[in-house]
């Protein structure tokens, strides 16, 4: 079993809405939905380029998928974020983007962000306790030798290796795509997120995922707002 510390809108907001029937999954429940064609491309073609992120869920991740250390338990985890998140301050992106990063397409805030920067650090350092050190067949499965140098150290000290200054925020919307592909996936993305993408969003709860076990999709475990409000317990 893993865990992971995520942003993710709640289930009810539209963003979320959208974004689990691009995917053809809400992290929110274990059940799987039928993917739709949208603007040129078929059903088939959405399913495939969802494939990857399909299992992790609509997220931007915060605290990278971990193995509980051994002196602490999910409760123990439970606790601690809610005793974070009632200190933690909501902090608002004025406004999301369609980006491709690496080849992949995801949704990233229009412009530099410090605070949500400094919020994403505070989450990776506040939570390290939370989790054990990496196995080398867990560092191997993260191409050491194609990372940077910055890069290594944080896979080795923080467990991944894009955290501090070279984390950017970003919620996945598609696996790698080719330069061939690329326009027609932008295109379908650009045409279903446009109308809600015209809003803030506002990061007001951490979100503990479970991995139940390896290679399973990721699930909501609980949400756990910002600004003194209690937990919600999704399972």
């Amino acid at each position: 079993m893993r865990y992971a510390i995520y942003f993710t809108p709640r289930q009810d907001e539209p963003l979320a809405r959208i974004a689990a029937n691009w995917l053809g999954r809400d992290p929110f429940g274990a059940a799987t939905r039928p993917v739709e064609a949208v603007a040129d491309l078929s059903a088939a073609e959405v399913a495939f380029h969802t494939a990857s992120a399909r299992r992790y869920g609509f997220h931007a991740t915060l605290k990278a998928p971990f193995h509980l250390a051994a002196t602490e338990t999910e409760a123990s985890l439970r606790a601690a974020l809610d005793h974070f998140a009632e200190v933690t301050p909501v902090v608002t992106i004025p406004r999301l983007v369609v980006s491709q990063i690496d080849s992949f397409f995801a949704l990233v805030p229009d412009g530099p962000l410090p605070p949500l920067n400094r919020f994403a650090d505070d989450v990776v350092r506040d939570f390290d306790r939370f989790r054990a050190p990496l196995s080398e067949a867990e560092i191997e499965r993260r191409s050491p030798d194609s990372l940077k140098p910055v890069e290594f150290r944080n896979l080795c000290q923080w467990g991944y290796p894009y955290v501090f200054e070279i984390f950017r925020f970003h919620m996945t919307l598609s696996g790698r795509a080719g330069p061939r592909e690329s326009p027609r996936l932008r295109a379908a993305i650009d045409s279903l997120f446009a109308d809600v993408l015209r809003q803030p969003v506002l990061v007001d709860a951490l979100t503990l995922f479970v991995e139940p076990e390896p290679g399973a999709p990721f699930m909501v475990l609980s949400q756990h707002a910002l600004g003194r409000r209690p937990a919600r317990k999704i399972a």
